[in-house]
């Protein structure tokens, strides 16, 4: 049984500053997760203005992510040294800081810098935000609760950053979607002193130094290549890469389980019920991400939907998302088991893949209903599972428990993007018919492109992406049935060695009394 090395104050009930404090934290949470997509129509109308190349082009896109990705876990074990509250709002700071420069950027190499700040400064915020929730909630119902709305904020601001972006540049010029991070970091700036509490481990130890590029070297190859393998192909330099992150990996565990102070402790990923969550938080994200692979193109480029307009329309399945996370909460707390929940809850997610298995070429309201059930499942699935890590987890080493949670939803949903795009592609390019066009048979957007020069190319080509959407969708819900499966044996074991770690503590304290009576 693992325990924490200091002595845990008995559960409080969080007041209104408390929530208060929880309201102010989950705006630079909305931002972070939005930055995620926040470029998505921004893109064109940046490419007219600072003109990049092809190669600057996928950096302005992707470097937020790699940075991101990177440094979540050397963010969390800093924080857990320094301070959590204190790594929030530098990162409030250097995030605040960077928007302003990439609103205003003047060349394509100054907007990827200030992209790779953005990621910095995301790095410490979200780990920050997971690890103050924790420490404020130390009621049991409470910390539910709070989590569940961390986990809903997170869900929603990936699918607002879209449309934000959408509306934004429709008004505006491109540079508005980076300004309107400002009043939200100057608002945590401010009230984040008054109101948030300070923590940080009391006995961190030196610094580990070599994990930092370990870390890095273990993540970002491995991400790179997850997120070139859908649209590229299986491209010998991606499963190289993937390799190269991988052996890494191995060293980085290898630090980790050898180090005088490693900069994520081995009884981090031993405590109850730590493990399964990072996992079934990665096949979390391996769910959402390789959805909307399909979803986003089939909106565009099947049902011919100008990008706001797909955009907008994908709103809709964000709407149940927010009663998910509490539904389940309560569940769990009128007595219904956690495993129960979020076998439920990948049962769910199964049926909304089973759905958007029956999509045809004209199916707008059942992919957008499809899309719905699959979230509700998900943001189930997360809420629970983001609650069980973060109780199992010592105070102490919160902000290295939420970034090792965020670390492995970043690889599963670059996992999930290129396993599903991968399976996805393949069907496409065998239901191609044979005379096609090379260009036609690789992707949808490049039959699109020939579609008035080839007679019936372009009908041809959505049926295809739809049966590859379809194939991709079996594979997904076969794989959410085997997590439910995984969810209800691990879970229920985590739950049986919590009654077995009760009853000894009240054998213990039975034993304590009666020694003090003799």
């Amino acid at each position: 049984m693992t325990k924490s090395t200091t002595n845990s104050p008995p559960s409080a009930r969080a007041g209104r500053r408390e929530w208060t404090a929880l309201a102010v934290l989950m705006l630079p949470l909305l931002l972070v997760s939005m930055d995620v997509s926040v470029l998505y129509f921004a893109i064109p109308a940046i490419s007219a203005d600072l003109e990049p190349s092809g190669t600057q082009q996928l950096w302005i896109f992707d470097i937020y992510a790699f940075v991101l990705a990177g440094l979540l876990m050397t963010m969390g074990s800093l924080g857990d040294r320094i301070g959590r509250r204190r790594l929030l709002l530098i990162g409030a700071a250097a995030f605040g800081t960077a928007s302003l420069v990439a609103a205003y950027a003047d060349s394509a190499e100054t907007l990827i810098a200030a992209r790779a700040v953005l990621g910095v400064g995301g790095a410490t915020l979200m780990p920050s935000t997971m690890a103050l929730t924790r420490t404020m909630f130390t009621d049991p119902g409470q910390r539910a609760k709070a989590i569940g709305l961390w986990s809903g904020v997170m869900t929603a601001g990936i699918a607002l950053g879209s449309v934000l972006s959408g509306v934004l540049v429709q008004f505006f010029w491109w540079g508005s979607v980076f300004l309107v991070n400002l009043p939200a970091m100057a608002l945590l700036l401010v009230l984040g002193p008054v109101l948030l509490p300070e923590s940080k481990d009391p006995r961190p130890g030196r610094f580990d130094w070599p994990s930092v590029p370990l870390s890095l070297a273990a993540v970002l190859p491995v991400i790179y290549g997850l997120k070139e393998i859908p649209s590229e192909g299986w491209h010998p330099l991606y499963v190289v890469s993937v390799t190269v992150g991988l052996l890494f990996a191995a060293l980085f565990v290898h630090r980790q389980r050898t180090a005088a102070a490693p900069m994520v402790s081995p009884a981090l990923v031993r405590a109850r019920g730590f493990a399964p969550a990072v996992v079934l938080n990665l096949v979390s994200s391996f769910a959402m991400m390789g959805s909307a692979f399909f979803t986003t193109q089939y909106l565009q480029s099947v049902l011919g939907q100008s990008a706001l307009e797909a955009a907008l329309w994908a709103l809709l399945p964000s709407v149940p998302i927010g009663m998910a996370a509490p539904a389940a909460t309560a569940l769990v707390r009128k007595g219904v088991g956690r495993a129960t929940v979020v076998g439920a809850g990948f049962l769910t997610g199964a049926a909304g893949y089973g759905l958007l298995a029956l999509a045809g070429t004209d199916s707008l309201w059942l992919v957008l209903t499809a899309c719905a059930v699959l979230a509700c499942g998900i943001v189930t699935v997360i809420s629970q599972i983001t609650d069980l890590a973060m109780s199992a987890a010592p105070v102490e080493r919160a902000g290295s428990a939420s970034s090792l949670m965020e670390t492995g939803a970043e690889f599963g949903g670059a996992l999930g993007m290129a396993v599903l795009g991968s399976i996805g592609t393949a069907v496409y390019r065998h239901r191609m018919p044979g005379s096609a066009p090379e260009a036609a048979k690789e992707t949808l957007g490049g039959a699109l492109a020939l579609a008035d020069r080839v007679p019936g190319l372009a009908a041809a080509a959505r049926e295809a992406f739809t049966d590859g959407m379809r194939g991709a969708a079996i594979a997904g819900a076969v794989l959410l049935l085997g997590a439910a499966a995984l969810a209800v044996r691990t879970l229920r074991d985590v739950r049986v060695r919590e009654q077995e770690a009760g009853a000894e503590e009240q054998v213990e304290t039975a034993e304590g009394q009666k020694a003090a009576a003799v």
